[in-house]
């Protein structure tokens, strides 16, 4: 069937006229809007600041490579291995990139739409139907019923005016999202570093500890061996023999602990690094670094641009404002337009002439006047949404603040603490280099003198862990700053 075509005048003429009856309908459309409720407020900038009486190590922001500030390859290396082959960074990347198809995908849902249509129909037409007249086979009229075989090809095409912005406030909360992953995913990457660095301090910890153990346990064996003799020869009961003993074996058994301890440590790392049973490398010895880092003296607003947990949640509050965007501008009425341009015809023998030819073009429009609430209800679901992640984001900031100033406040006391125990180890130390000065002049015997070695020991074990406690605060306070992460910087930018 060949229908005629729309001359232009008369094309124009129809979209002159649904743009003006849309716009006579908006009025209404907005009309159905009941009153929406206002926003709750952020936390203003100037409140995000820790007090003015806590102390912070003064220095620089920690870089995106901030563990390299200890200046130890293994650990680099661990690290690395970590951000490049973990099941968690695995899991946030396909995360952003899940994000970002969405996004791309809720752009070109609101572009023209061509494709190419094809079809054909074989039907039998009722003699008692709307086509009755077709179902006869009538040489005057051109009907050859009651059989047909339809042929339709061409071009279809399909547009939406963005009249309100819906689309556009779709497709903003979609690059929103894919803001926040991204910014999930460098907040995925410092969590794990800071664990990898962690954990690696702590093996390096423990095997402090372990060789100042061994030594304490050298000389516990050399007293065991001096009293046994001098339990051989009457000079002392057995008594203070077995007292020795036991001593020696607590430090054998402590001595075990540490060994587990850094066993079960080791698999952790295993398990950061995505390592194979048999793929993780030897953890070599290495003397704790000295204190590194820090952060300017005064901490405010800046600290939302360095944490990434906190730009996630902001651009999750945008992408819910223009989400509420586009639930407003579903209120309103819509545009589209439809065209198709091929060929159409009863009978498949004359699809591919002339006056086959078919022109379609159908412009739309949609007003929502009535719909038992449905778009208020869904306004205002989106607007609680929103509401949530803005009350989620304030408590966020707080956290983030109060993390900050608890790490400063717990560094600042060890800080004091190892100060403190440098003055002790001198008079322990002072102590110890006396006994062993008058053994050499033979003014004390060697028990004693061996002995007097064991509360060095003994202190130097607790500057050990109190040096260690630092390490895992100025992590800690590292972590709490955003480490180096910027906004709008990638996850691969953090790994490198």
């Amino acid at each position: 069937m060949n229908r005629p075509a729309l001359h232009r005048p008369f094309l124009s003429r129809l979209i002159i006229m649904a743009s003006a009856v849309s716009l006579l309908l908006t009025a209404s459309g907005c009309a159905l809007m009941r009153k929406d409720t206002a926003p709750l407020p952020q936390i203003p900038g100037e409140q995000v600041r820790v007090a003015q009486d806590t102390a912070l190590p003064d220095g620089a922001w920690p870089s995106a490579a901030w563990w390299q500030r200890y200046a130890d390859d293994q650990l680099g290396a661990l690290v690395t291995r970590a951000l490049q082959d973990s099941p968690s960074m695995a899991v946030a990347r396909t995360r952003v990139d899940a994000s970002r198809a969405q996004t791309k995908l809720v752009d070109a849902s609101s572009g023209l739409l061509v494709g190419l249509n094809a079809s054909v129909n074989r039907q039998k037409l009722s003699e008692n139907g709307f086509l009755g007249p077709f179902a006869h086979t009538n040489p005057e009229m051109g009907t050859t019923g009651p059989w047909y075989t339809e042929g339709t090809i061409g071009v279809g095409a399909g547009y939406t005016l963005d009249l309100w912005g819906k689309d556009r406030a779709r497709v903003n909360a979609a690059m929103g999202v894919a803001q926040a992953r991204q910014a999930e995913a460098a907040q995925a990457a410092l969590l794990l570093s800071s664990q990898v660095v962690q954990l690696y301090y702590e093996i390096q910890t423990t095997y402090a500890l372990e060789a100042l153990l061994e030594q304490a346990r050298d000389v516990r064996r050399n007293l065991v061996a001096a009293s046994q003799a001098r339990t051989a020869r009457g000079l002392e009961p057995r008594t203070q023999a077995e007292t020795a003993q036991a001593q020696l074996l607590q430090l054998d058994q402590q001595i075990t602990v540490a060994q587990t301890r850094v066993r079960s440590l080791r698999e952790g790392l295993r398990a950061l690094t995505g390592a194979g049973p048999d793929d993780l490398p030897a953890i070599a010895p290495r003397p704790l670094p000295d204190s590194a880092g820090g952060v300017p003296s005064s901490l405010g607003y800046e600290l939302l641009a360095r944490r990434p947990d906190l730009q996630a949640m902001r651009w999750y509050v945008q992408a819910s404002m223009d989400q509420i965007d586009a639930a407003k501008a579903a209120f309103y009425p819509s545009f589209d337009i439809r065209a198709f341009l091929g060929l159409d015809s009863l009978h498949l023998a004359d699809l591919l002439r002339k006056s086959s030819r078919q022109i379609n073009v159908i412009p739309g429009l949609s007003l929502p006047i009535f719909d038992s609430g449905r778009l208020n209800a869904n306004l205002a679901a989106t607007r609680s949404q929103s509401n949530a992640l803005i009350a989620q984001y304030n408590e966020s900031v707080l956290n983030a603040v109060r993390e900050v100033a608890q790490a400063g406040i717990e560094l600042d006391g060890l800080n004091r603490q190892a100060a403190m125990q440098e003055s002790k180890l001198k008079s322990v130390s002072f102590a110890s280099n006396s006994a062993e000065a008058h053994y050499r002049q033979g003014l004390l015997d060697k028990p004693s003198a061996l002995e007097a070695r064991l509360p060095l020991l003994m202190e130097q074990s607790q500057a050990v862990e109190i040096r260690s406690k630092q390490i895992q605060s100025e992590i800690a306070l590292t972590r709490a700053l955003g480490g180096g992460y910027t906004s709008g910087q990638t996850t691969q930018n953090d790994a490198s």
